[in-house]
């Protein structure tokens, strides 16, 4: 296996490293010799931009690539994001029978929705679901890319890896593994083990095909680019594409009433990062006091008129509900969120996106308020304790990230050290959820607020 680092020097222009990567991507593309090429990204280093790169640079080379996503909502920001990129390229999208478009999609005139291949015969390139490409038969395109790679189980890969002769595949591989409601212990350690995620199973078995890392985050400001990349990245290490200062964040009101909260918004944006601590106590994982602190933080950022500048906005803006996240791990907890805001009675509180890890992966807001994993637990399970999930929750924002927990996670992570077993023929995964926990307490440690 080749493998192509390219972290940026310190100093160094980001456009220029990140430019360079994806040219030197291209070109193994259009190598003959590979049969695949795979492309590791932090978050918000451009995946989605580089698919449709990729897309475009194959229909223009006389190709008809397929797109290949793990989710509806995936499928449809990418054919949003192609049918803007390049308006005289058809586009298709593969899609079942009880598919609604989305209003995003309605009046694109060069996107054809259909049930079968048939239906998409004059389209370019034809978008759809992992799920929907594993039915269709007896039909080989000469390109896939997959978007979101990391995501997919190994045993779907199988299922569909013979509609194409070779494969771009697109992906996260810090965040969460694939999902599964089965146990996965009778295929531990086999050579073909279909919970695993389809790129390291693919890799283990073809260990020439070239690795490249994309090397900026565009997403993460410079406050939080090192730490992620530090916790969940030691290895491929990525900078932040914007400087310190390029965002900020301030309030527009004065305070009224809620003072509790406004040191630990006031520590957010000032830094970009914010530990929000309750008293030690051990509680279920729907601990309503905790659970109310996130959605009063939520509230009160709107309600104080929290007004953003960055590169995107020179001028600055005001941020609405749809720019803050509240991520959790468990769903129950989310539904006690979204009650949580309604209790608020802010007008737009309720607009809110709350949701766990997993549905948060792959999205994108100004501000973000994590409950932790491991906030009131009395041991540190191997769920709560993956690194992924964390990764996902403490990645998803632009200017600013507030963790509420309880006090005592450090005093739980040095009296529950990493305990999981050793088995034959399973590489060792690194970093562990244990030490990524351990190096995001000691940055969220210097922006304490204890309530």
């Amino acid at each position: 296996m080749t493998t192509d680092i390219t972290e940026p020097a310190p100093g160094a222009d980001p456009i220029a490293a990140a430019n360079a990567t994806t040219a030197r991507i291209l070109t193994d593309l259009a190598d003959t010799a590979h049969r695949a090429v795979v492309v590791d990204s932090p978050p918000g280093a451009g995946k989605s931009t580089l698919v449709v790169r990729a897309a475009r640079e194959l229909v223009h080379g006389g190709e008809r690539p397929i797109i290949v996503a793990q989710t509806n909502n995936q499928v449809d920001d990418l054919i949003e994001r192609l049918t803007e990129a390049d308006p005289g390229t058809p586009v298709g999208r593969l899609s079942s029978s009880t598919y609604i478009t989305p209003p995003a999609l309605n009046g694109l005139t060069n996107l054809t929705i259909g049930r079968t291949l048939n239906d998409l015969a004059g389209c370019k390139v034809i978008v759809g679901t992992a799920a929907k490409w594993a039915t269709i038969r007896d039909t080989t395109f000469g390109w896939a890319i997959l978007d979101e790679s990391y995501q997919m189980r190994s045993d779907m890969l199988l299922r569909i890896v013979e509609r194409f002769d070779r494969g771009l595949f697109v992906g996260d591989p810090g965040q969460l593994d694939p999902f599964t409601v089965v146990g996965t212990e009778r295929w531990i350690g086999l050579p073909y083990n279909p919970t695993l995620n389809g790129v390291s199973v693919m890799l283990e078995h073809n260990p020439d095909i070239p690795v490249h890392r994309l090397p900026v985050s565009w997403r993460l400001p410079a406050s939080a680019a090192p730490t992620i990349s530090q916790a969940f990245y030691p290895f491929t290490g990525f900078t932040a594409g914007t400087g310190e200062g390029a965002r900020h964040l301030e309030l527009t009101t004065a305070s009224f009433g809620g003072e509790h909260l406004d040191e630990t918004i006031a520590t957010a944006f000032s830094t970009g990062w914010a530990l929000h601590e309750l008293p030690r106590r051990h509680v279920p994982r729907t601990d309503t006091e905790t659970l109310q602190t996130a959605a009063d933080i939520a509230a009160r950022i709107l309600a104080r008129g929290a007004f953003a500048t960055c590169e995107r906005h020179s001028g600055g803006r005001t941020l609405g509900a749809g720019d803050i996240a509240i991520g959790v791990a468990h769903r129950d907890q989310a539904d006690l969120v979204r009650q949580a805001l309604a209790r608020t009675g802010h007008p737009h509180a309720t607009s809110v996106s709350v949701d766990t890890a997993n549905r948060l992966q792959g999205r994108e807001f100004e501000v973000v308020i994590v409950v932790h994993p491991l906030s009131g637990r009395r041991d540190a399970t191997a769920f709560h304790l993956e690194a992924g999930r964390l990764c996902v929750l403490t990645s998803r924002h632009r200017q600013a990230c507030i963790v509420v927990t309880r006090e005592g996670i450090t005093d739980l992570l040095d009296s529950h050290p990493s305990t999981d077993p050793v088995h034959l023929s399973v590489p060792a995964k690194f970093p562990d959820g244990w030490e990524a926990n351990q190096v995001m307490l000691a940055t969220l440690a210097q922006h304490r607020v204890p309530s």
